[in-house]
């Protein structure tokens, strides 16, 4: 990759902010890095090649990143969390069974015999574009916030039983790397907690911004790509990585001035490279030849829909079940894991990949049709502390409200 194809990468990335810069559309940003990806990759002009290793490193480390933050985002230390992780938690669990009964009838009518591994597709939510979406449009309530414990379940959840479902000869070895991040996310947890409540935290915060060191935001890096290399070497996602260390650096509390550094890097660059790798890497001319395929990306994206749409029998508005139906990760994943151990038929691959795209138009909808009513904006929505993470709240903000950010605008979950 060079630096004109880099520039190039910067420059349609910009579409997401063009797309999403009328208010009335209520379009997440994340939307035209994709098209704009598309546009330019492997099923338009072909000006970028997905397979260049140091394009696809870059993207992993911004999946990573977006990961981590995404993980920030989830309020952990919100005492409304408890309840919303019980609600979440119900949600999630009964999305898996209807998936269950959807993921074995799609693979019973087109003969694939992948009943599991559309039963994992059809429960995941997506927390990399889900909390993007929620934070951008400025949703917020009591009713957010469950869907945002409701996603962060299935996403991980689907996470950990991906390789089971795609690859079980192997799911032992995958397990065996979850747990090893699991435990060390803990780990740094217990070590970081220590840290500021002994107030090292706090004097090396001070140190740091006295000194222009940015040292949190280098200390959180290092450990975010030690974690992702743990991860890489378990043969688990890397998106597993990151949202666990995000929830450890949630639950501990994270300082106001880091998350906007975090937000320069992962939105400014990071993210974009991402999101326009993914739309670049997807070849969805595949499925011109083969109509059996499309309908099988048809069943999957609306059977989502339907899985996570039939919550609102639980009292989950309309829009916001629609909302935790955005897949991203685990559908990637699943369609990288089986094409690279020659899992899945032609063009299976491909139309994962559909459905996933199906799921995301339907909830960039639903995103809209949902800020009308929950976002800060809205005479309807909660107070605004309803729907907040943790990052204006507990010691590691102490000292910040008041002094000018680095990063870009306050960030809100």
């Amino acid at each position: 990759m060079s630096f004109f194809q880099l520039s190039l990468i910067a420059a349609v990335a910009l579409l997401g902010p063009l797309l999403a810069l009328p208010r009335k559309w209520h379009l997440p940003v994340v939307l035209g890095q994709l098209l704009a990806g598309i546009v330019i990759g492997r099923t338009g002009l072909g000006l970028v090649d997905s397979s260049d290793p140091t394009f696809t490193f870059v993207a992993d480390v911004g999946f990573a990143l977006i990961m981590f933050v995404a993980g920030t985002h989830v309020p952990v230390r919100d005492k409304a969390i408890r309840p919303a992780l019980g609600s979440g938690a119900l949600r999630a669990g009964t999305a898996a069974v209807l998936a269950a009964v959807v993921g074995i009838a799609i693979a019973f009518a087109f003969g694939t015999g992948h009943a599991p591994l559309y039963i994992v597709l059809l429960a995941s939510s997506s927390a990399a574009l889900v909390l993007p979406i929620v934070d951008s449009l400025r949703l917020t309530g009591p009713k957010v916030l469950t869907t945002t414990a409701q996603v962060a379940i299935a996403d991980i959840a689907c996470i950990v039983a991906l390789p089971l479902a795609v690859d079980p000869p192997n799911a032992g070895r995958a397990a065996v790397g979850a747990a090893v991040v699991a435990a060390c996310a803990l780990v740094l947890f217990f070590v970081l907690r220590w840290l500021e409540n002994s107030g090292n935290r706090g004097r090396l915060h001070d140190i740091s911004e006295d000194r222009k060191f940015a040292l949190e935001l280098r200390i959180q890096l290092a450990l975010l790509f030690a974690l992702s290399g743990l991860a890489v070497l378990g043969h688990v996602s890397i998106m597993l990585a990151g949202f666990s260390f995000g929830l450890v650096v949630s639950a501990v509390g994270e300082p106001r001035r880091l998350a906007h550094q975090l937000f320069a890097v992962s939105d400014g660059f990071l993210g974009p490279v991402f999101f326009v790798w993914l739309g670049a890497s997807l070849d969805l001319r595949t499925l011109a030849g083969s109509p059996r395929m499309i309908l099988l990306g048809i069943c999957l994206g609306f059977g989502t829909l339907l899985v996570h749409g039939s919550i609102r029998a639980l009292g989950q508005p309309l829009p916001l079940a629609v909302l935790a139906s955005s897949q991203l990760g685990v559908p990637v994943a699943a369609a990288t894991i089986g094409s690279q151990l020659h899992l899945l038929e032609p063009g299976e691959a491909a139309a994962m990949i559909l459905g996933a795209l199906i799921s995301i138009g339907a909830s960039t909808i639903a995103g809209s049709r949902a800020a009308r009513r929950y976002s800060e904006a809205a005479p309807e929505s909660a107070p605004e502390s309803a729907g907040k993470g943790p990052k204006s709240e507990g010691p590691s903000d102490k000292g910040q409200a008041g002094k000018p950010s680095e990063g870009g605008p306050a960030i809100t979950a």
